[in-house]
């Protein structure tokens, strides 16, 4: 996973996996998330992102739960997504 932050946009994109988005939904007002070709979320981009979200401090508290698919590993979060 890599988070981006881009100033002159002041968007803030997450790369969850490093597969190419074939197809976006915004999901809430200036929130996007990038599905791969699957059906996969793949990224989600936040608009405005210093007005949503605190930038100044990261944190991972646990790995996540994961189930693997062949060669990818599904995050269990995903399975509440739509």
């Amino acid at each position: 996973m890599n988070l981006s932050y881009y100033s002159d946009t002041d968007s803030l994109y997450i790369d969850l996996l490093d597969i190419p988005s074939v197809d976006s939904r915004e999901v809430a007002p200036g929130v996007v998330f990038d599905f791969d070709a699957d059906g996969h979320l793949v990224g989600i981009d936040i608009q405005n992102a210093s007005q949503t979200v605190n930038l100044t401090r990261i944190e991972a508290d646990a790995a996540p739960l994961y189930h693997r698919e062949g060669s990818r590993i599904r995050l269990k979060f995903l399975d509440l997504l739509p």
